[in-house]
């Protein structure tokens, strides 16, 4: 037991730190290169933060259990949607500039209607060419960043974060950017290590003081799949990038779709689950896939009409969580 806690105090230690060394060697390498934070975000950021996903869905995969991919995939971008994006916007809404956001928002949504026409289709079935699908989509929305951030003039790239004044960029001393992108890493590093102490120390906390599995499984567990996406976002908050944080909470959905649930479909092709069911079909495709849509409808639509981002959406998003995650637990 004491040990289990000790543990647990180190994986929060390390989050903690990682999501401070993350953060800021992001938002370093975009002043450096005169990037938009949320550009950033959606591209570098996103992918350090999907990685402890990629690698639980492509072990259960390799173990037979594709399937786990996909509520992983749905559950993960709900999550990352109408809690940690709607505490950010709750807290403090802010300006966003459509030029980045369109390219990752058109991608998902992309991404998503594939995915959901494969979930509605007669057969129901995620086969390898659908796994091939998802990751071709991958690589083309990566050539795609890269060809926008050449092609994109620099006076439209000087950090728009939030509506606020650009940053001042200045000349790099020698070997920093080295130092940024090390500093990266193992920012990422700490916050996939200290997710999986915090996560496994905690369940076995849980359990000797008695409870139940059932609570854990909608706690610990649920928490540990998106806490490195909650640590960017809060770290990223507190220092005031909230563009990094969005553009964070917009990528990790759309690896979620196309880097983790192509893996795990191209390495182990599942059927949609139907393990709970409404009506004669399965939960997911009556509650859990218009959810997922619905909310990053919500998150995006108004952001690329109006350039902003409102309390309201962030206060409508968190109840939208609340309710499913009530509706999950009794039925």
């Amino acid at each position: 037991m004491v040990i289990n806690v000790l543990l647990f105090i180190l994986g929060l230690l390390m989050l903690i730190k990682g999501g401070d060394w993350f953060v800021d060697s992001a938002s370093g390498i975009a002043r450096r290169f005169k990037l938009p934070e949320l550009l950033i975000g959606a591209t570098v950021v996103s992918i350090g933060t999907t990685l402890p996903e990629v690698m639980v869905s492509v072990q259960g995969a390799l173990s037979g259990s594709g399937g786990m991919a996909y509520g992983n995939a749905v559950g993960s971008i709900i999550c990352n949607t109408s809690l940690i994006a709607a505490l950010t916007v709750a807290i403090r809404p802010g300006k966003v500039e459509r030029r980045a956001l369109l390219l990752p928002v058109t991608f998902f949504f992309g991404a998503a209607i594939f995915y959901m026409a494969v979930a509605y289709s007669p057969a129901r079935y995620f086969s390898r060419w659908v796994g091939v699908v998802l990751l071709v989509t991958f690589v083309v929305y990566m050539l795609a960043t890269f060809l926008q951030m050449k092609k994109t003039p620099k006076t439209e790239l000087d950090g728009i974060v939030d509506g606020e004044a650009p940053v001042a960029v200045e000349n790099p001393k020698k070997g920093s950017l080295v130092k940024e992108i090390l500093l990266l890493v193992v920012g990422a590093a700490l916050i996939a290590l200290g997710a999986n102490l915090l996560v496994e120390n905690g369940t076995e906390i849980a359990k000797k003081i008695g409870v139940p599995e059932t609570v854990i499984a909608l706690t610990f567990v649920a928490l540990g799949t998106s806490l490195p996406e909650l640590v960017t976002a809060i770290t990223a908050l507190v220092k005031g990038h909230g563009a990094l944080s969005l553009g964070n909470v917009i990528g990790a959905n759309l690896f979620n779709l196309v880097l983790v649930g192509g893996a795990s479909t191209l390495i182990a092709p599942f059927p949609v689950p139907a393990e709970k069911t409404i009506g004669s079909l399965p939960a997911s495709l009556v509650m859990d896939l218009p959810v997922m849509l619905g909310v990053m409808l919500i998150l995006t639509v108004p952001a690329l009409i109006r350039k902003k981002l409102s309390r309201v959406q962030g206060i409508l998003l968190l109840g939208i969580y609340a309710a499913f995650c009530t509706l999950q637990f009794v039925m």
